[in-house]
């Protein structure tokens, strides 16, 4: 379950003196109700966004092609499902064209890399129809550059016709897992970080993001700063698959790092109740013993899978035993829906996976 720790130390040294939220101050407005509530990812969807850029000093003149080509599979396969639209620089755009087809949109934007979960907007539903939530994307608390990232989330909002929400709290998409009921599961080792939001406490940001996304309950797992480049995301630990469940990972590899720290996550989850005061069920979800690749930065848990419309995407990682029972997994717990497992080694060897290069846009 090792995630992105690859990150080139001069695209980090870079990042200090760039834009974004620094994360010095919070905000002290008086809320009085939620602008908006932020629907669970299983609701319908207008379409699926992503990111068609792969940073060849980031990932590698090897590497680069490979993550190119899993994009597009991604968007292909959602594609079969609802409408894809994917970003990409005016440069790779008849690439982009040749990988993806016909069937997805491509929309020329200024870009840094792909993880559209963690830059794009957290759309919600409001009085007026729909608004996009703008955390301000500062490169995971100034680990990489992020110039043109910052910007994708407003890009987006726009370009979906939506209104724009701005707000103090520095926060990304992968940070933050929703039931669509007022309940949500987040990391304290990520969005309380001072490299995102010093001096703000839980209650600060749990009164943000119920004046924001309509949250009246938090459910804070630890995660583990400093092992990742994002501090530990929500979704690589625990995802909703529907008010009152919860899937959650599980690391039996004593050597990683998430080996501990994935147990402690069961025992809060276990203990936890929602927003209405029921106790949670949670659903295990194990990584394979063996994958096709073996990388310390290598990606192979099944927990960052996506919800689309009638489909749930997900990866195999060469685990036959595994695979089938993560494919198993998601079927009982998404009946109705069609499991399809892809091949996204080359993206897992950067240390991330399907949910973190997509954001949901609700109908």
């Amino acid at each position: 379950m090792r995630r992105r720790t690859f990150v080139q130390s001069a695209a980090a040294a870079i990042t200090g003196l760039l834009g974004g939220c620094d994360g010095e101050t919070k905000s002290d407005t008086k809320h009085d109700k939620a602008t908006g509530v932020m629907p669970e990812e299983g609701q319908p969807h207008q379409r699926t966004w992503m990111a068609f850029a792969v940073a060849e000093r980031i990932w590698g003149p090897e590497l680069r092609p490979r993550v190119q080509r899993d994009l597009a599979t991604i968007a292909t396969t959602i594609g079969r499902f609802e409408p894809v639209s994917m970003l990409v620089r005016p440069g790779d755009v008849a690439q982009a064209r040749e990988l993806v087809g016909a069937n997805v949109e491509l929309v020329e934007a200024e870009l840094d890399d792909l993880w559209m979960r963690d830059t794009g907007p957290v759309f919600v539903r409001d009085g007026q129809g729909r608004a996009g939530v703008d955390f301000n994307f500062n490169g995971w608390g100034g680990k990489q550059e992020h110039r043109s990232d910052a910007k994708v989330a407003g890009f987006v909002a726009g370009r979906a016709g939506v209104s724009r929400t701005r707000t103090d709290l520095v926060l990304e998409g992968g940070a933050l897992e929703v039931d669509g009921e007022g309940t949500a599961i987040i990391t304290e080792s990520c969005v309380l970080n001072g490299n995102r939001n010093r001096g703000w406490k839980k209650s600060d940001v749990e009164a943000e993001l119920a004046h924001l996304l309509g949250l009246r309950k938090v459910i804070w797992l630890p995660g583990i700063a400093g092992r990742d480049i994002t501090d530990g995301h929500t979704d690589f630990y625990a995802r909703f698959a529907g008010p009152g469940v919860v899937v959650a990972g599980l690391d039996n590899d004593p050597a990683s790092f998430d080996y501990e720290v994935t147990r402690r996550h069961l025992e809060i989850l276990k203990q936890a109740t929602d927003v209405h005061g029921r106790p949670l069920r949670i659903e295990v979800m194990e990584g394979p013993s063996d994958t096709r690749v073996r990388s310390e930065d290598f990606a192979s848990g099944y927990i960052n899978f996506y919800v689309c419309n009638s489909a749930v995407i997900g990866p195999q990682f060469g685990d036959a035993k595994a695979d089938a029972a993560a494919k198993a997994t998601m079927e009982r717990l998404f009946p109705g829906r069609t499991v399809v497992q892809i091949d996204i080694d080359g993206i897992a060897s950067g240390g991330g996976g399907i949910h973190c290069t997509t954001q949901q846009e609700p109908r």
